[in-house]
């Protein structure tokens, strides 16, 4: 049996959950027009979708909220982290107008999580995007659409800027064109990598654009704004020069491309250079990457579930095929390593260590969390006791092991501030649906979504009252 070393969190380290509007809420007075992205892909194929479960019931959030905070309240939440739903917060997209229904339904949930002492941090856009603003205008492709996303955070900040002290413009920006437009996998299926980029281009200007908004507006003294990434650490093959340089790639064109330009208010030379080299580079003017360089984000969310490992090509790229970033790189499946079986997942706590000392060490220490970490399970009723709770003992492991590297590297220095777990309780993801559990809180589907706290949920609750933690003593991290 391994060895365990006792690990204490700082005082005011934050120790809470997330969970997105569209995976969560279900549609109950969503009106017609008020599609997501995420709706429309749904209803479209929602025979993909693992059992035909998807957002129009999830986990019925928006009915049982209170419900739900109260389960927060036990487990002693420090934050929750959420999204409002764009697509359902206006009843039109081009004036601004308001959905008062909706509206109101997310200031009861504000007003709700501080009675309880659990703290709102509240994302702009988790995938969201209006579908009739894709049909309409090409999304994120479109100039028009950046301008509409800004009148939409005003009138969430005139609504709720008094009450929430932690925003962000976007969770995981770089996710649903990666997915559309790069690798055509998902609705509408369109493979273009100068759109791709151009989406990730928007993204970040709409960041900055909001900033600027953001600082302009009277706000709560307190409040801060930044943007929540998912940059995948990326570890190359070996200490070849050439598979050092395929990760080098990697990281330039799916994490430098947000985490430069939020942070350091630049794109770096040399993504120009190979833009240009590629006929993929985005449509941009001086005014606007001026506007990038003057907004950069109070601070940034970062969410590593697992590591990304790629080496040098052995297979020459198709000439034929358009570009796409793999030109540089092909993924390396690492033999030996630990594995999540259910997700197709690597296990690697070290990606907490080597990010906390690359924000440290390359973008000035910034002030940081973790947004998203978690583990998912299939089948995890199987790991009931007699009465009813699921001894989710793997996932305890899971967190302790990353708790601990991020301890680790606040010791060496890291301005980590805090993390957040995916999930808050199971809920619904693209595709996967509830196949894969995630939740402290059971989501019992055949019991019209009871809840049950999980044996995770009770850990955590006494790790945040005790601030300490029991991890494994078979990791160095430095």
């Amino acid at each position: 049996m391994n060895e365990t070393i006792e690990m204490k969190l700082p005082k005011d380290f934050m120790l809470g959950a997330a969970l997105s509007a569209w995976q969560s809420e279900g549609w109950t007075d969503k009106k017609e027009g008020q599609d997501s992205f995420l709706d429309k892909w749904y209803k479209e194929f929602k025979t993909v979708w693992h059992n035909g479960y998807g957002p129009a019931v999830a986990t019925d959030f928006y009915n049982r909220y209170q419900e739900d905070i109260q389960h927060m309240k036990e487990i002693g939440l420090t934050h929750f982290r959420t999204s409002i739903n764009w697509a359902r917060f206006l009843t039109d997209y081009e004036n601004a107008v308001v959905d008062e229904t909706y509206a109101a339904y997310i200031g009861h949930v504000i007003d709700e999580l501080i009675a309880n002492d659990v703290e709102p941090m509240i994302c702009l856009e988790h995938y969201e995007l209006p579908a009739a603003l894709l049909e309409q205008h090409g999304g994120w492709g479109s100039r028009h659409v950046v301008d509409l996303f800004v009148k939409y955070a005003e009138k969430v900040f005139e609504r709720y800027g008094d009450r929430v002290k932690h925003w962000f413009t976007f969770n995981e920006p770089v996710v649903v064109q990666t997915r559309v437009y790069l690798d055509a996998i998902r609705w509408p299926f369109e493979q273009n990598t100068k759109t791709w980029m151009q989406w990730n281009y928007h993204k970040g200007l709409a960041t900055a654009k909001v900033i600027e908004l953001f600082k302009s507006m009277p706000l709560r003294e307190d409040a801060k704004i930044g943007t929540i990434l998912n940059p995948e650490v990326t570890y190359p093959r070996s200490s070849a020069s050439h598979d050092q340089e395929a990760a080098r790639m990697y990281d330039l064109f799916f994490n430098r491309i947000f985490l430069d330009p939020a942070i350091k208010g630049e794109y770096p030379k040399e993504l120009f250079e190979l833009m240009d080299k590629h006929d993929i580079t985005f449509d941009h003017t001086e005014e606007e990457l001026a506007i990038i360089r003057e907004n950069t984000v109070d601070y940034v969310g970062i969410n590593l579930y697992f590591p990304n490992r790629v080496k040098a090509r052995d297979i020459a790229w198709n000439p034929e095929a358009p570009f796409h970033p793999a030109y540089y790189y092909e993924k390396f499946d690492m033999p030996g390593k630990k594995m999540n079986p259910h997700r197709g997942w690597e296990i690697y706590p070290q990606i907490m260590f080597d990010m906390a000392m690359r924000l440290k060490e390359e973008y000035g220490n910034i002030e940081w969390f973790i947004a998203e970490n978690g583990m998912g399970v299939e089948n995890e009723a199987r790991f009931k006791n007699e009465e009813g709770v699921i001894q989710d003992d793997y996932r305890i492991e899971f967190i302790s092991e990353h708790l601990k590297a991020l301890v680790e590297a606040i010791e060496a220095g890291a301005n980590c501030k805090g993390y957040m777990l995916w999930a808050f309780s199971d809920n619904v993801s693209p595709m996967n649906a509830f196949k894969n559990r995630y939740g402290l809180v059971e989501i019992n589907l055949e019991d019209n979504r009871n809840r049950t706290l999980k044996k995770s949920a009770y850990w955590y609750r006494d790790v945040i009252k005790s601030r300490t933690f029991s991890a494994p003593n078979d990791e160095i991290y430095k």
